[in-house]
């Protein structure tokens, strides 16, 4: 008997099961957001991403063809027992304002679509159940966000996650960069390109059609609704050039990262970790202000992150850990701090805010996070200085862009994504 209850107590020891959140309820709401974001402090590691098996995978975005719809939607609830979710898929305008459309407009099926597969942790210090659901087929391209709901209830909801889905309806050209030399040259990156509409009837595409661009997948600097340069109705073509230094992107920086994949044998730029409580403390190298260092190239993932476990062969297995991140400081920055990436959505919160320790003269973050290997950088919120202060920006850097260009037809009454192009700057 006595050994069963060590046993017993072992066990519950290496399983630490979060608090639980408060549910949805009158005097606690939730109000649907059409951005990627959780709604629940379990809820974790929300991706959507091609179906295919392969690591590599977590890094593209999630946009999809038409004629080749292949998104997965993966997340984690960090608690011991599993939940009934249903998904709905809601589609939105260029600007991510809901759609007049009705559901049967861009849908096959009744929305409402069963979260049926998920697996169980094993023997993590934090049990979690990993729940997945193939995104149904749509009918018309667009801007989507499918939102996961619990039970019955469609205002219980557990997260919103953006997803696209294109047509080639146009064509493009893309030019070399214009771009002169200078101050303007120095920190910024241009981008030149050409839209052909030869296959559609567009009047007054001015109007009609949108075009934004955004850089390494995220929503938080998509640059909407840019004018074209020139437009030719004969060639029935829309020209973009960006010459004012307001309409280019900031190069930014190559993105910081660390190696968590093993928590046994800690990877790159882990300084240390401390085993002896549960979750483990993962302790990321003390970082730098990066304003004033010239350029250097670095291995990254444009601020992606890639969900992996070096240290068991089974997923199941893959382990959540407190990562604590310390910034250099002598003194406090004007405004606040946050330490951001692909990882929390690039979204700035109370969670990701760092909090400045006038004794050490750094600030710090402490973070929740599956294993894996994460870019990250750290952004400044300011009134008197730019977001990428901390971090620098320079032309040489390498970035993804994605160009979207949308139409809105007579009918549907809708934005609709006939276009989309990806471009590489300075791909190594």
């Amino acid at each position: 008997m006595k050994n069963n209850l060590l046993i017993i107590t072992i066990f519950l020891a290496g399983c630490t099961p979060l608090a639980q959140s408060s549910l949805n309820s009158s005097s606690n709401p939730k109000t649907l957001q059409l951005k990627d974001l959780t709604y629940e402090p379990e809820i974790r590691t929300v991706v959507i991403r091609p179906a295919f098996d392969d690591r590599q995978s977590y890094l593209q975005p999630a946009v999809t063809s038409i004629g080749d719809q292949n998104l997965l939607l993966e997340f984690d609830d960090l608690r011991n027992q599993r939940d009934t979710y249903y998904a709905t898929i809601i589609h939105c305008n260029y600007n991510w304002t809901r759609s007049n459309l009705m559901d049967l407009d861009f849908l096959g099926d009744f929305n409402e679509f069963p979260v049926n597969e998920f697996e169980f942790s094993v023997d993590t210090h934090i049990p979690y159940v990993h729940y997945s659901l193939r995104l149904p087929p749509v009918k018309l391209p667009g801007n989507y966000v499918v939102a996961v709901y619990r039970g019955t209830d469609k205002n219980d909801i557990i997260l919103t996650k953006r997803f696209l889905v294109f047509d080639t309806r146009v064509s493009f050209e893309n030019e070399r960069n214009l771009i002169g030399a200078g101050a303007v040259a120095s920190m910024n990156q241009q981008l030149n390109f050409t839209v052909n509409y030869k296959h559609l009837e567009i009047i007054n595409p001015l109007e009609s059609v949108k075009v934004a661009i955004r850089q390494n997948r995220r929503w938080d600097n998509v640059a909407t609704d840019l004018k074209p340069s020139f437009v030719r109705e004969i060639e029935k073509q829309l020209e973009y050039r960006f010459f004012e230094s307001e309409k280019m992107f900031k190069g930014g920086n190559e993105f910081r990262f660390f190696d968590m994949r093993s928590l046994n044998n800690p990877g790159r730029n882990v300084a240390s970790v401390n085993r002896n409580v549960k979750p483990y403390e993962v302790f990321i190298e003390r970082d730098k202000s990066r304003q004033t260092e010239a350029y250097s190239q670095l291995p990254d993932f444009n601020g992606g992150f890639i969900p992996a476990n070096l240290d068991y062969p089974d997923d199941a297995f893959t382990n959540y850990a407190y990562v604590n991140f310390t910034l250099a400081a002598p003194q406090p920055y004007p405004g606040n701090v946050y330490v951001t990436g692909e990882f929390n959505y690039w979204n700035m919160d109370d969670e990701n805010r760092m909090e400045y320790d006038s004794a050490r003269g750094e600030y710090r973050s402490r973070i929740l996070l599956k294993q894996g290997w994460y870019d990250y950088q750290y952004v400044l919120q300011s009134t008197t200085h730019p977001p990428y202060y901390l971090e620098g920006s320079h032309f040489q850097t390498e970035n993804m862009y994605e160009v979207l260009v949308y139409y809105r037809p007579f009918q549907p009454q809708a934005d609709l994504l006939i276009g989309y192009l990806r471009l590489e700057r300075n791909p190594r």
